[in-house]
């Protein structure tokens, strides 16, 4: 059976680390691991899935742009870059695909810095809080969509 739909997900800076760094706030669970999971709810909901990552702004970027005509949806977490990256919220904003923003830990009950989003007024909806559920809520959001 064919995919549905093509959604893609992008992992920001420092998101490779998963499972080393800091794993009270946002898990033990390996990068692969994450990704598994990402990828085996996706088959579930008949979705094709795409992951990226970088630690680079412009290469989130360039894949927000190549992701045009291509992918249905896009589940982003933009790590730090979420705070203060416009360069990503216009690029966000110049695709028109709809974009869920993702945060594995709840930015806001964190420090004050990570409650504010440069990204989420050119998304869709932004889900937080809920560790690697947050990306499989978001690609279950996109597959209804």
């Amino acid at each position: 059976m064919k995919a549905s739909k093509k959604v893609l997900v992008i992992h920001g800076p420092n998101l490779n680390l998963l499972g080393e760094r800091e794993p009270g706030v946002y898990g033990d669970q390996s990068f692969e691991n994450v990704n598994k999971s990402i990828i085996e709810k996706a088959e579930k909901l008949n979705v094709e899935c795409e992951i990226f990552q970088s630690n680079h702004e412009g290469e989130i970027i360039d894949k927000l742009h190549s992701a045009r005509h291509i992918f249905d949806g896009i589940v982003i977490n933009a790590g730090a870059y979420t705070h203060y990256s416009y360069a990503i919220r216009d690029a966000i904003s110049a695709i028109k695909i709809p974009c869920i923003e993702v945060h594995i830990s709840n930015v806001f009950a964190r420090e004050e810095f990570r409650s504010k989003s440069v990204i989420a007024p050119v998304c869709i909806g932004s889900i937080c809080g809920f560790g690697i559920e947050s990306y499989i809520l978001a690609l279950q959001v996109l597959s209804n969509r």
